[in-house]
């Protein structure tokens, strides 16, 4: 039976934070994986003006966890298309292997406002909500039932690297170098 973390976001850009809680939990959980769920039209954040491309938020994910045991990235959000609802992926998870577990991980952020989330009520029965703690956020806890899993924290959004990135700031150790590389080529963020 497996044991799979699935740990959303835009991840745009992806950064060392992100990766830092996939890996962590992965440890805690004995989990077999942490898929890197990117979010083909996350839409919480259609409302965000310059969203990178999808193809290029999962080519810096893929960039980012080669090399790292039982972290992968996946396009199973922007291959479906369309707007993107986390219930929608755990069913696709569910038909795919019905005997598994699911565990979603949610930043405390995150979890904080998973009742706003499309059938949320439905995301707890199909899986195990993992919440982990964000400086500025902590504390927050999801409506539903949930664990909480303790990893070293890192005060990083990807708002505050586009944000330093607009301002000319360097983003080496911030993002994954070959993350970083790929956003160069691609002139992404600055």
């Amino acid at each position: 039976m497996s044991r799979i973390g699935i740990f959303g976001g835009t991840f745009d850009p992806v950064h060392v934070g992100h990766l830092v809680v996939a890996v962590w939990v992965r440890a805690e959980l004995q989990l077999d994986r942490v898929d890197l769920m990117v979010a083909n039209e996350p839409w919480q954040k259609l409302d965000r003006p310059l969203l990178s491309p999808a193809q290029d938020r999962l080519a810096m994910v893929q960039a980012a966890v080669d090399g790292i045991a039982g972290v992968v990235a996946s396009s199973m959000e922007i291959d479906r298309g369309g707007l993107t609802y986390t219930v929608d992926t755990l069913e696709a998870y569910r038909s795919a292997d019905p005997d598994g577990s699911l565990f979603l991980v949610l930043g405390s952020d995150a979890a904080a406002g998973l009742n706003t989330w499309h059938r949320y009520e439905q995301i707890a029965e199909m899986s195990e909500v993992v919440v982990v703690d964000r400086p500025g956020a902590m504390g927050e806890r999801p409506p539903v039932a949930h664990r909480v899993v303790a990893c070293p924290l890192v005060d990083l959004s990807s708002t505050q690297v586009r944000q330093w990135a607009d301002a000319g700031r360097p983003l080496d150790g911030l993002i994954p170098p070959a993350a970083l590389a790929y956003c160069r080529q691609e002139g992404l963020y600055g």
